[in-house]
């Protein structure tokens, strides 16, 4: 594996967020539902700060990102990551990348003194889980996901 690095984000990375967010949404086949744009990114991620974002660098070339923010386990009393987006172009993909983006979540989590890092997958994204899966990552079955948004939420 090529010497991978890590780049925090900054507010001029707007333009590309939104392209890998284009690209996993394209993978999913789930494009026709992305609806973030340039102003909401940079309004929620930068100004409002309620998201983080991180390339991993491959001789200075942005390879993919990740997204993630805090959320907080009561049970256990501490804060945890969720990974909201990990992304990998396909041209770099089954190359060790992904897992060293997730090792870097875990070395985060670890010095921010967190005590998990969660995230979801989508049930038919099968290489995905055949790669968390051997990363030793478990799924929480006995949990179902709820959701409330557009007109539920307003209600």
């Amino acid at each position: 594996m090529d010497k991978l690095s890590f780049r925090t984000a900054e507010e001029r990375d707007v333009d590309l967020i939104l392209t890998m967010i284009k690209g996993l949404a394209a993978y999913e086949n789930l494009l026709n539902e992305v609806v973030a744009d340039i102003k909401t990114l940079k309004y929620n991620i930068f100004e409002r700060k309620m998201a983080e974002v991180v390339f991993p660098m491959l001789e200075g070339k942005e390879i993919g990102f990740v997204l993630f923010f805090h959320n907080f386990s009561t049970f256990l009393g501490k804060p945890g990551i969720y990974i909201e987006d990990l992304y990998i172009r396909k041209e770099y993909r089954n190359k060790g990348y992904g897992r060293a983006t997730i090792e870097y979540i875990k070395d985060l989590a670890r010095k921010r003194e967190c005590g998990r890092v969660e995230w979801w997958c989508l049930d038919s994204n099968t290489p995905s889980i055949a790669f968390y899966k051997n990363l030793g990552a478990l799924a929480m079955t006995e949990w179902t996901v709820y959701r409330l948004s557009g007109k539920a939420l307003e209600r």
